[in-house]
């Protein structure tokens, strides 16, 4: 994968010391406290890092070799990353709380998300956390009046060519690349689902989560027609104690 490096420079927006501010105030307001965290999908470990540094111990898994291998020079010997490919999910731990950021669920089938959410449900505690963003109806109205994207980033020029089908809510992307110095190039292709409203809430009740907001792109700002990025919220549902029934008197 190729494109893991240049993903931060062409892909990345300076975002996630946002990003992880928000997540930070609304776990502290947790009386059970929120320690370990868990990144799907985790990438480069930009959010990772960002956590790290508020003192949060944090997991990363993903699924491409040289993501994880750029994570390892970011975050160091000492955190545990994972070669991991959603909706499969082995690692063996339970954590206060799990993030997924920048689409990447976006990345799954809707049957594949169901299936990732139930793995995902046992590996964090009863009440714990799970805040994700995945692309809207906006961000897919985007792609398709805007079929082609192209820009320069640390020396590199980009072309994103996107192909929308809407019956099937789906975006293919299409992503070259040209190192402007040597004009050494590559191009990789992503495909996106995009997921009902519906379709996320039945996902993740099924699963267990509770859902407690869907905000504008890690803001408290509440989601608008015009909103590319969801942030949705969830914990998950306590267990209920079992009744037991009262024996009768003769």
């Amino acid at each position: 994968m190729r494109l893991a490096g240049v993903y931060d420079e062409i892909v990345v927006d300076p975002c996630h010391h946002r990003w992880a501010a928000f997540l930070h105030e609304l776990w502290t307001a947790d009386a059970a406290g929120v320690h370990t965290v868990l990144d799907l999908c985790c990438g480069t470990g930009l959010m990772a890092s960002e956590l790290i540094a508020l003192g949060y111990r944090v997991s990363g898994v993903d699924a491409s070799a040289a993501m994880l291998a750029h994570a390892r020079r970011l975050l160091g010997p000492d955190v545990v990353l994972r070669r991991e490919a959603l909706p499969q999910l082995t690692i063996d731990a339970v954590f206060d709380a799990a993030v997924s950021t920048l689409d990447s669920l976006n990345y799954l089938t809707p049957a594949e998300l169901r299936t990732a959410l139930t793995a995902l449900r046992s590996r964090i505690r009863p009440a714990g956390w799970f805040v994700f963003d995945v692309h809207t109806d906006a961000m897919l109205e985007f792609a398709a009046t805007n079929p082609v994207v192209e820009g320069v980033a640390g020396g590199k020029r980009f072309t994103i060519t996107n192909v929308v089908n809407f019956d099937a809510r789906v975006c293919e992307s299409q992503i070259d690349v040209v190192r402007e110095s040597d004009r050494d190039a590559f191009t990789e292709r992503h495909v996106q689902h995009f997921f009902t409203d519906g379709q996320i809430r039945g996902a993740l009740a099924d699963a267990g989560f509770e859902v407690l907001g869907v905000t504008d792109e890690y803001t408290h700002e509440p989601v608008g027609s015009s909103t590319l990025r969801a942030t949705w919220i969830a914990r998950c549902r306590r267990p209920q104690p079992e009744s037991g029934g009262a024996a009768g008197g003769g």
